[in-house]
């Protein structure tokens, strides 16, 4: 079918009205996924339960999320785009406001379930919109408009979520999706409408790739969710959640290969350029979502900044992103190398690791500011040209899967990262504690010479004589501890930075992407 022939079935639309229509929603979805957790600490409380409880309110929707993303293709072939966008759409902003009105933390879970089962389907659905409204060779514009919104949300996040809940009340973080949510409706109904490859017609239900799909996806979240909380495989609860999610993987992969309709379309995985790409967003996931919680919690527990605070020197990042991701587009409408480009911008944000890894802790703000711009500029060169770049060699009828199998590797990427950050963390922490403690014995000089400073201090102060000692030994024992937190934070920083150069030969696996391909044909790289 050829591409006019696409078109002759739908009204003529601005694609630019288009990417309006969807990125409000998308928009919506991602910032609610951030300005939540700055106020779990405010739900608890008003809630009469503990900080941990209130964790599954973040892990509910965490969890609803994961299993719709993959699904989202299929869905939406099924019922139609536009249908299940102002679905999705409407359940998303109902279920928000059913959330802020939640009389209980049960209750709280219950809406946070339907809300990240509504939310799932927000971002692949908008990009798939995109990538099919434009060109190819204006697909980098696109991209670059809507990655702005996709990877900055995550970082202001924290900051309008800190905000409302001091200003107002946590409930106001979810009552100010209502009017986003109606005026993405209106948009949606207005601007989009349904290529004529979507079918919707009844078709075979893949109810057992469903099912173990839910099981294993599930498993794997709230593994990687509460494993750190649990001690991971210490724990029979976190064991069980993982040879459950490794065996229903294994039974979903199987399924899914061996049924005519299958509901992920698992074969894209064989085109190369795809392949490499998914594995790459999956990396720029962990390093996302992972720094994102790592460097706000060296600047509080370390720096003794306030959460507002380190919120705010997290943004820089975003600046640096905003700025070359339309650069990124410009480039790429330019028929500029995007694997050159994207190389440039993993070896900027590796470098930016490497400078956090060299932090102080006497390190000036600016220092803190600079590093992080420094990495959101590598974000930017790379996460455009990286979805344009992966996408390019999927045929229109496909993109829809290809969408969903993106943006769920994507988001598991980053709940492996965030656990990987925070273990390797109190992991190194402990490691560290331990080297430095077997240098403090009565027979090291310095031990003694430190701990009779102290207390000759602490007894110049006040202190009995009698009890300066053992408090001196606290204080000592206090300074250990603070060195072995500090140098576990820049050992997880310098792992990411390793983890980034490492992903840049996976780059060249990549074909570099064409000018025009026919929509219906499938590509041939």
């Amino acid at each position: 079918m050829s591409g006019d022939a696409l078109t002759q079935a739908r009204p003529r639309v601005n694609p630019w009205l288009v990417a309006v229509a969807v990125m409000s929603s998308a928009v919506m979805e991602v910032l609610d996924t951030s300005v939540v957790n700055v106020s779990l600490p405010h739900i608890a409380g008003s809630l009469a339960s503990t900080v941990d409880q209130a964790t599954w309110v973040l892990t509910s929707y965490l969890v609803a999320n994961a299993i719709v993303l993959p699904i989202t293709g299929w869905l939406s072939n099924h019922f139609g785009r536009k249908r299940l966008l102002t679905t999705v759409v409407t359940g998303f902003t109902l279920s928000s406001v059913l959330c802020g009105l939640a009389p209980s933390l049960p209750w709280l879970v219950f809406f946070r379930i339907l809300q990240g089962t509504t939310g799932g389907g927000l971002q692949p659905l908008s990009q798939a919109v995109l990538l099919e409204e434009f060109p190819p060779e204006k697909r980098g514009t696109a991209m670059a408009v809507w990655g702005m919104g996709i990877v900055v949300m995550p970082i202001l996040g924290p900051i309008v979520g800190g905000w409302i809940t001091d200003s107002y009340s946590w409930r106001w973080v979810f009552f100010i999706n209502l009017p986003i949510g109606i005026a993405s409706i209106i948009l949606i109904r207005l601007f989009i409408f349904d290529p004529a490859y979507i079918r919707r017609r009844s078709r075979t239900v893949d109810f057992w790739g469903l099912g173990l799909l839910a099981l294993w996806v599930a498993s794997l979240q709230i593994m990687l969710d509460k494993g750190q909380e649990d001690d991971w495989f210490s724990s029979h609860f976190i064991l069980t959640l993982a040879i459950v999610a490794a065996a229903g993987f294994v039974a979903f992969v199987i399924r899914e290969f061996a049924t005519n309709e299958p509901i992920v379309h698992l074969r894209l995985l064989g085109v190369r350029t795809y392949a490499a790409g998914v594995f790459l967003i999956a990396v720029l996931g962990m390093i996302l979502y992972g720094g994102l919680v790592i460097l706000p919690l060296f600047l509080q527990e370390l720096l003794h900044y306030t959460a507002l605070t380190a919120g705010e020197l997290t943004s820089p990042r975003g600046v640096g992103t905003m700025i070359f991701m339309p650069v990124a587009g410009y480039l790429l409408g330019k028929r500029f190398d995007s694997r050159k480009m994207m190389s440039v911008g993993m070896v900027a944000a590796g470098l930016s690791l490497f400078g956090f890894a060299q932090m102080t802790l006497d390190v000036p703000v600016s220092y803190v500011v600079w590093m992080g711009i420094l990495q959101g500029c590598g974000m930017g060169l790379l996460f455009v040209p990286l979805t344009t770049t992966t996408m390019d060699p999927i045929a229109l009828p496909e993109m829809g899967y290809a969408t969903s199998i993106y943006s769920l590797t994507r988001n598991l990427g980053g709940s492996v990262g965030i656990a990987f950050a925070t273990t390797m963390q109190l992991r190194r922490a402990q490691f560290h504690q331990n080297v430095l403690i077997a240098h403090l014995t009565p027979a090291t000089p310095a031990y003694r010479a430190a701990l009779a400073r102290i207390t000759a201090y602490l007894t110049a102060r006040g202190f009995n004589p009698a009890n300066a000692g053992h408090a001196a030994l606290g204080l000592l024992y206090g300074m250990v501890r603070q060195q072995a937190d500090y140098a576990s934070y820049l050992d997880v920083f310098a792992a990411f930075g390793w983890i980034f150069f490492a992903a840049i030969p996976f780059l060249w696996l990549m074909r570099r992407p064409r000018t025009g391909k026919k929509p219906g044909a499938a590509a041939a790289h």
